[in-house]
């Protein structure tokens, strides 16, 4: 068969990533502290870019969304938005004024204190060698949220764990009140104490203890070495710092010989659990939105401008320069910068824009949540957001990834407030699959040790309350809460 060439013309249509379109995209993934640093590394680039110190300078920027205020409908939970533009010029970013918003950080608690040994003056053992368990890549807190990931909590108590590990210090101690954080999120107190307890087995042994006796029992119980008389001694640490051997023996109710046992074996506990793991990393978390009630019932969502860079382009220096004589290659440099300046000033008006709508949307959604607590958060995902924004859901992944919203019940990531659903039969409202899980929890802790049900039982027993749910959905969520299966429970049963 003979061959021969032949040209052909063909339409078609393809999606082309412009370095413009890539720069908007890496911006909005970006958090403030990185933006502040690309910013600064723009500035330093284009001659033609200036930042903006002075709130008084008179504006020449776009008009970025300032303030969304959502109202709050007692009967019926839903949020009504009202945007209030401000219309500045046309080259300046200028995010929205929030300084007088701020919403109290998470509020600490009275420390606790204890005057036991080198603990008690901030050093550390003897014995114990943070050296060899010193990690320089990695801070405690960034741990500690990774364990979270897999502890098969609740969204509601994913919340209150969350909060409870930023209320832990670099040395491993949990620095505030339960009854504030039960306060502030709105949560029971026994809620979150059992949060706490289940925190408190994370790696480090004796990590978010409140007290160097807690700490220290927290590690002996990891040891199978928590008996009375080790927990007398706990008790009874002003003993041990003052050396007195003879009222040791007494409260312990033990002879010398064990003392100095148990002396040698408090001496190889940690007293700072939280030690071995980079500080020098640690950066405070400054929120990117905050979120305030007013007086009449609606919740404004601002920006935090403190956070976000404010620059222009200097067009008296840009016709100044393109007035001069000039090659070829630096007519195309000042071009370059010229449209790099615009370019960086409309991305970060956008940026600012499409956080506020996400955040807006998030206030929106979870508006129970912000009025009534923690319990009464909804499920919500990526797309529901997206598509109440007009947005693609990839834009709201990246929006909500390492941005913080200040509010008064504390401070939170924006991807917290995202969790899965199960659907509603008959059509209903969709069920949270946490409060689901909980529910399976439930009903087989609830259950008789003649009467164990089966995954196809739970079924059956969660359509009956409108949940449309699988078996096979049924047997993940007790797998991920570790428990056995039904046959496994009635033979434990039936040894018991």
């Amino acid at each position: 068969m003979a061959m021969k060439h032949s040209l052909d013309m063909r339409q078609g249509q393809s999606l082309v990533m412009t370095p413009q379109l890539q720069q908007a995209i890496k911006l909005l993934q970006l958090s403030n502290q990185e933006l502040a640093e690309f910013v600064e590394a723009e500035l330093e680039r284009n001659p033609l870019l200036v930042k903006v110190e002075d709130d008084n300078s008179a504006p020449e920027a776009g008009e970025p969304v300032r303030r969304e205020e959502l109202s709050l409908d007692e009967r019926t939970g839903q949020g009504e938005a009202r945007e209030q533009l401000d219309a500045p010029g046309e080259d300046l970013y200028e995010p929205g004024t929030g300084s007088d918003a701020a919403m109290p950080a998470n509020a600490s608690g009275p420390s606790a204190k204890t005057d036991w040994s080198t603990a008690g003056n901030g050093q550390a053992s003897e014995d114990f060698d943070y050296t060899a368990n010193l990690s320089s890549d990695i801070t405690l807190a960034e741990h500690l949220h990774t364990q979270l990931n897999f502890a098969g909590l609740s969204d509601a108590d994913r919340l209150i764990a969350a909060r409870l590990i930023d209320e832990t210090d670099e040395t491993g101690y949990l620095r505030t009140s339960l009854d504030d954080v039960a306060k502030s999120l709105g949560a029971d107190i026994a809620n979150v104490e059992a949060v706490l307890g289940v925190c408190q087995g994370f790696d480090p042994t004796g990590v978010m203890a409140r007290s160097v006796p807690e700490c220290l029992a927290l590690q002996l119980k990891d040891r199978g070495r928590l008996d009375p008389a080790m927990q007398a001694m706990l008790d009874n640490l002003h003993l041990v710092a003052k050396h007195d051997l003879k009222q040791l023996m007494d409260v312990c109710g033990v002879d010398k010989a064990d003392i100095q046992d148990m002396l040698l074996e408090l001496r190889q506990l940690s007293p700072k659990p939280g030690a071995g793991f980079s500080s020098d990393t640690t950066v405070a978390v400054a929120p990117d939105v905050y979120v305030r009630e007013l007086p009449n019932g609606m919740y404004a969502v601002e920006l935090n401008s403190e956070t976000l860079p404010r620059v222009l382009m200097d067009k008296a220096y840009y016709a100044e320069v393109t007035a001069l004589p000039m090659r070829d290659k630096e007519k195309e440099f000042i071009s370059e910068c010229a449209a790099s300046a615009t370019w960086l000033i409309k991305s970060l008006d956008q940026r600012a824009r499409t956080i506020l709508k996400v955040a807006s949307e998030i206030v929106r959604q979870q508006d129970g949540f912000f009025a009534h607590g923690v319990a009464h958060l909804r499920p919500l995902n990526l797309k529901q957001v997206a598509d109440a924004i007009e947005m693609h859901e990839s834009t709201v992944s990246r929006v909500t990834s390492n941005k913080y919203m200040a509010t008064p019940r504390g401070l939170f990531e924006l991807k917290y407030f995202f969790s899965a659903s199960i659907p509603a039969t008959g059509g209903g409202e969709a069920h949270s699959a946490e409060a689901v899980r909980h529910r399976i929890k439930q009903l087989i802790e609830d259950e008789a040790p003649e009467d164990v049900l089966s995954d196809d039982q739970i079924v059956e027993i969660l359509t009956g309350f409108g949940i449309d749910i699988a078996r096979r959905t049924v047997a993940k969520y007790r797998e991920s809460l570790n428990i056995p299966s039904s046959v496994q429970r009635r033979r434990m049963g039936k040894a018991g």
